[in-house]
């Protein structure tokens, strides 16, 4: 029977069982991401996370279960298919081009999704509404003052709000955030908050964080991992009343 959520889910994970020889990383999984929702995926090192985002973006193929998109069911699609369905990705260590620009990057990005591919660089400054596009896009994740810099220069908090850029660029309908603001200084993590805040709202955004206070801020459900299995799942409120959760984060007792 598929895993059914009391909302209006846009992606829907059924039972995924993942297994490394004899360690089992996903057990029987589901949960679900709401449409227009910041759903955050959280839980302990060794939970589950990144072999969840690894399997929903197709890097791993679950043994059993179910990817759902939209209710169609993309379990058996590679990455590139994924994304042309409208699933996009941030990496915990960022996956940029270091020898590009901002501009150069974005522009990339916004060509790859029309389908031209490198065909940008032939036409680069020719069509107004790719180039509105890519203004906008720079404008709303504050690069550009940067734009024309090469990405291997800029501050690392510019480089995480670069990734977040290029995701958006391909025009998502669900955004996986792979720990937006890990590794980024103190000094520049408003500016990653920000983003978040700031992202399309039609956009669903599936959030894997360590940083509770961005969890916590942002979050409208909460699903949490122990083991590569659920454990609850609720609104941030819920999830923080929890003593499994307590127990799980504060070294409390379940019934205390």
């Amino acid at each position: 029977m598929l895993f059914r959520s009391s909302g209006d889910p846009i992606l829907t994970v059924d039972r995924l069982m993942m297994r490394f020889g004899g360690i089992v990383a996903v057990n029987e999984l589901s949960f679900a991401a709401e449409r227009r929702k910041i759903t955050a995926l959280i839980g302990p090192n060794g939970a589950g996370k990144t072999t969840v985002i690894n399997q929903l973006t197709g890097v791993l193929t679950p043994n059993s279960g179910r990817i759902l998109l939209e209710g169609s069911d993309i379990t058996g699609l590679s990455v590139h298919k994924r994304v042309l369905r409208g699933l996009s990705r941030t990496f915990q260590i960022n996956q940029l081009y270091p020898d590009l620009t901002p501009l150069e990057t974005i522009g990339l990005a916004v060509s790859e999704r029309m389908g031209r591919g490198g065909d940008w660089w032939r036409r680069m400054g020719t069509r107004d509404d790719v180039n509105a596009e890519i203004a906008e896009i720079l404008s709303r994740f504050h690069l550009l003052d940067v734009m024309t810099e090469l990405t291997s220069t800029l501050p690392y908090g510019k480089q995480r709000l670069l990734e977040i850029a290029v995701a958006i660029a391909a025009k998502p309908r669900v955004l996986l955030l792979d720990e937006p603001a890990a590794g980024v200084p103190e000094s520049e993590r408003q500016d990653i908050l920000a983003a978040v805040v700031a992202l399309p709202r039609d956009v669903t955004v599936l959030l894997i964080e360590h940083d509770m206070d961005l969890v916590f801020s942002f979050a409208d459900r909460i699903s949490v991992l122990v083991n590569g299995g659920l454990l609850t799942q609720g609104t941030p409120d819920e999830v923080a009343r929890d003593p499994q959760v307590r127990a799980v984060y504060l070294g409390e007792a379940a019934d205390a």
